[in-house]
């Protein structure tokens, strides 16, 4: 836990991912598209990724464990999260919080 939290610090925007995932893609393209430049990990990728996932997963309680988004360094949640907030307007005011706008 204590490396995803490290990781999520880092930048104002964090999402964890797998690179052939296609709802990693759709929410890495939500947020390039309101013009923020996201830290992507993607787990597939990393050496350590799958003992990430299983942290992300213990985290969401469900499978699977990705996307999973960190914003100003706090948990936000899956896709369906960060599409609800995105929907209600409440994205922006905290991507602006975080800096990340």
């Amino acid at each position: 836990m204590e490396r995803v939290i490290a990781l999520a610090s880092q930048h104002p925007v964090v999402i964890f991912s797998l690179s052939s995932c296609c709802m990693c893609h759709a929410v890495k393209r939500l947020f390039c598209g309101i013009g923020v430049n996201p830290a992507v990990h993607e787990l597939d990728e990393d050496p350590n990724g799958r003992d990430l996932e299983k942290v992300l997963l213990r985290l969401l309680g469900r499978n699977p464990a990705v996307p999973v988004v960190f914003i100003g360094g706090q948990f936000v949640g899956p896709i369906e999260t960060v599409m609800s907030l995105h929907l209600s307007g409440a994205l922006i005011r905290l991507l602006k919080e975080a800096g990340a706008l």
